[in-house]
């Protein structure tokens, strides 16, 4: 049994698809859902054209992205009968995926949903 679902969230096909699995596991077992999304600033930083005041500008817009998608996903959750918490974090230090683990453990989250691409077979060696 699963008390917090984490669900790392960027508003793609695929990570919706993780999204509405979660909403189910957390609705059946009464756990908590909780949503995130990385602001991945490390794209940015490693192109040497975005600097200054439009590196500003682009981690803003990151950010409101950011801020859109996890509401959408936490009204997605609300009208499915399961309350989310959400949280935004800046990520420029470390990968992704550092920063899910990262934030799994600071919110003690049991399970950790991550939508996939879905391929099988022949399709997934081929496509990873």
């Amino acid at each position: 049994m699963f008390k917090r679902i984490l669900v790392p969230i960027d508003g793609s096909s695929t990570s919706n698809r993780g999204l509405q699995q979660a909403i189910q596991m957390a609705r059946e077992q009464k756990a908590a859902l909780l949503l995130l999304h990385v602001v991945d600033e490390s794209v940015l930083i490693q192109s040497a054209a975005v600097s200054g005041a439009l590196f500003d500008d682009l981690v803003r817009s990151l950010t409101e992205s950011g801020k859109n998608i996890l509401a959408k996903a936490a009204a997605l959750a609300s009208q499915k009968g399961v309350q989310a918490k959400t949280v935004l974090i800046d990520n420029s230090y470390m990968p992704v995926a550092d920063a899910i683990v990262k934030q799994a453990r600071k919110l003690r989250a049991d399970l950790i949903v991550i939508g996939t691409h879905g391929r099988r077979g022949g399709a997934r060696l081929i496509m990873g």
